[in-house]
């Protein structure tokens, strides 16, 4: 990997210290970490504004809901959702049926 200088102030290198010796990962791992939240966080900012944008626009916004109606009726295709039993209630019936064994 390559490696790099990056000037920032000494409170900045204070505060990544003190969560690196907290955290126990490594200065450049924390760095690493925050640089993707932020570039997620101005991602997310600039789709939220995009949206905006286009819902300042009545027939934009409305073309846009008229493209996504249709695919509202594939959610669930009529079919029954199932969801996953929580592992705790099987082993208490598993328990219950051994003690009566």
């Amino acid at each position: 990997m390559a490696h790099t200088t990056v000037r920032i102030s000494e409170a900045a290198r204070d505060t990544l210290r003190a969560m690196s010796e907290a955290s126990g990962k490594p200065m450049q791992a924390l760095l690493d970490e925050a640089i993707e939240a932020l570039r997620r966080t101005r991602f997310l900012e600039q789709v939220n504004a995009a949206y905006a944008t286009l819902r300042g626009d009545p027939k934009a916004w409305s073309a846009t809901e008229a493209e996504r109606r249709p695919w509202d009726g594939t959610l669930l295709d009529g079919l029954e959702v199932h969801e996953a039993k929580s592992p705790h209630t099987a082993s208490r019936r598993r328990r219950a049926k051994r003690k009566k064994t």
